[in-house]
């Protein structure tokens, strides 16, 4: 049995309770804070439980495919 990797700054997610996908761009005293994955500003929310989230792209394979696309 594997365990799924723990959501971090960078990572994409699958959020359960929202039904959306985001990026994590902070996590404090395990509250997580997202934003849409094509946008840099605007529309953010905040998800307490992390067991919730599913990373769906790693921050390095995100960072990986932005290099490939410069």
């Amino acid at each position: 049995m594997t365990e799924e990797p723990k959501p971090w700054v960078g990572d994409q997610v699958w959020d359960e309770v929202a039904e959306k996908e985001g990026v994590v761009t902070d996590v404090k005293n395990g509250v997580y804070e997202l934003r849409p994955p094509n946008r840099t500003w605007g529309e953010t929310w905040t998800v307490l439980d992390g067991t919730k989230l599913t990373v769906t792209v790693s921050r390095q394979e995100r960072l990986r495919r932005r290099r490939e696309e410069a």
